[in-house]
């Protein structure tokens, strides 16, 4: 139950929550008018939860292609009103995307309030945003996909009935409104394109720097291995979409290893186009990374499942393939024996912790570690004695492999990056005497 302050005498007090029927029609993969597939009213309960509804009741339908008129047939929408009238219901949600006239329809016919799978999400991502660019993104996803929807809005238009003189300043104001919500659209895009231009700064500024991406399903434990790598503080919670924002730390291994860790917005199963379209500054990120790190829940019904759905986003965010490292997380939710004998042959480099220890996120830590220093090379540089200072974190870190002295010149052979190396040529004077060999 949420909380609320009574202006006029000081105390809080309880907001009722929701009480919610959830509704999923299953339809054949192959139909074309839409989401096809099943419905998953287990997780859209889960979604219920975030948003602040409880569940009073559920109703699923298989059918060949949605209804036209209310997405449901006649005798399923007449079972889900019995329900609503005999639960009490105040709103129904359906794990489907609805058109603006099945909404509008089924508010009618129902006389509660409707919501489909992408306002459902979109309102969690309202109440979850915290920061100008995750407020600036949500809403710019709210008001693309309320444009065909307003008429739905404007409820009296439906009782004008079209009489002489009284519909044309419905229409006008429809109009009035559809040019606002564009211009705001516009604004909105242009301020997520000015951010985008100071994240790139950002960016430019970590060149050289090695990096590390989580991705992954939503509530897949990445704010908790984020936590437990970088003491970052990430608000961790066990719902939905805790976190929005994507977080970016850098890890210091030793004197001359580190690399960036970054957070970032969990996915889902059919994620909405428009959340996808409007979080491309924050999944620029994701695009950015050296290393992806796809954390997967060990502990969820059907683990290739949500990778898939990972994946499928992912498609729409990165052109190209990138370096994957796989991680089941909450491995100590699971019989880890049985797990790993299932999951191993699939994804072998995969890697298995529990990232609420601290034997789970070292585990992952060193895993991006290695990815690190196997980017390393091994090259020989000639140095004027007289700069061997700048070789002194080699030698702390073991990365000075071979050394030896000629007159005022000193060959060493190191394990170093190609920054490093480029570094060591163009402000410390040394000249590369090999040629490029095997990476370490």
């Amino acid at each position: 139950m949420g909380t609320r302050r009574d202006e006029e005498s000081g105390f809080s007090t309880e907001v009722p929550r929701e009480r919610a029927i959830l509704v999923g029609v299953h339809l054949p993969m192959a139909w074309s008018g839409g989401m096809g597939g099943d419905a998953d009213l287990a997780e859209l309960e889960r979604l219920a939860d975030t948003a602040g509804a409880d569940v009073v009741g559920q109703v699923g339908q298989r059918r060949a292609r949605p209804a036209p008129r209310s997405f449901l047939g006649k005798g399923k929408l007449e079972e889900l009103k019995e329900l609503v009238e005999e639960t009490e219901a105040t709103l129904v949600l359906f794990d489907n995307d609805l058109s603006p006239a099945q909404g509008r329809n089924l508010e009618k016919d129902l006389e509660v309030n409707i919501l489909d799978r992408t306002e459902l999400i979109l309102d969690i991502f309202a109440k979850h945003a915290n920061t100008k660019q995750a407020r600036i993104q949500v809403e710019l996803a709210q008001l693309q996909y309320l444009l065909p929807r307003l008429t739905r809005l404007w409820l009296h238009l439906e009782r004008q009935a079209g009489g002489i003189g009284t519909r044309g300043p419905g229409e006008t104001q429809l109009e009035t409104d559809r040019r606002l919500v564009n211009r705001r659209i516009a604004a909105l895009k242009k301020a997520l394109e000015d951010i985008e231009i100071t994240r790139q700064t950002q960016v430019r500024s970590r060149e050289g720097v090695f990096t590390a991406t989580l991705i992954g399903y939503t509530n897949a434990g990445k704010s908790t291995l984020m936590n437990g790598i970088t003491g970052a503080g990430v608000y961790v919670k066990d719902q939905l979409f805790a976190t929005l924002d994507a977080t970016t730390r850098r890890v210091d291994v030793d004197e001359r290893r580190r690399f960036l860790l970054t957070d970032t917005v969990g996915f889902i199963r059919r994620l909405p186009h428009h959340l996808v379209e409007s979080f491309k500054a924050t999944l620029q990120e994701v695009r950015d990374a050296d290393l992806m790190v796809h954390v997967v829940d060990a502990s969820s019904e059907d683990p290739e499942h949500q990778i898939a759905s990972v994946n499928t986003v992912l498609k729409e965010i990165v052109p190209k393939e990138k370096p994957t490292l796989v991680v089941f997380n909450k491995m100590d939710l699971v019989d880890a024996e049985l797990f790993i004998n299932r999951f191993s042959r699939s994804y072998p480099d995969a890697v298995f912790v529990a990232g609420r220890t601290e034997e789970g996120t070292t585990t992952l830590r060193d895993n991006i570690l290695s990815r690190l220093t196997g980017n390393e090379l091994i090259r020989t540089v000639r140095l004027p004695i007289s700069n061997l200072h700048c070789l002194s974190t080699f030698h702390r870190t073991g990365s000075v492999l071979e050394q030896e002295f000629e007159a005022d010149i000193c060959l060493a052979t190191l394990r170093l990056t190609e920054e490093e190396l480029n570094r060591l040529v163009s402000r410390e004077g040394a000249v590369l005497v090999d040629e490029p060999s095997s990476d370490s």
